[in-house]
């Protein structure tokens, strides 16, 4: 899966959350619901959705092309 579990932590409002350096220059996407964090590293050519139902993340969708 692409999609990584990250700890997280809630104080005063905030959410804080550590990465490992290695993905520190990287696109990325946090997607925060249910109290639960997960990173997806972006792909270099395509589409990221995320998609919602009844106000909750359902699924994330990675749609990657390459140009010829």
């Amino acid at each position: 899966m692409r999609l990584e579990k990250v700890s997280i932590s809630l104080d005063n409002g905030k959410i804080e959350l550590e990465l490992p350096m290695d993905k520190s220059t990287q696109n990325l996407c946090v997607v925060y619901s249910g109290g639960t964090a997960k990173v997806a590293m972006l792909p270099a050519h395509g589409e990221t959705k995320i998609v919602t139902h009844q106000g909750k993340v359902k699924r994330v969708r990675f749609d990657e092309g390459e140009e010829f």
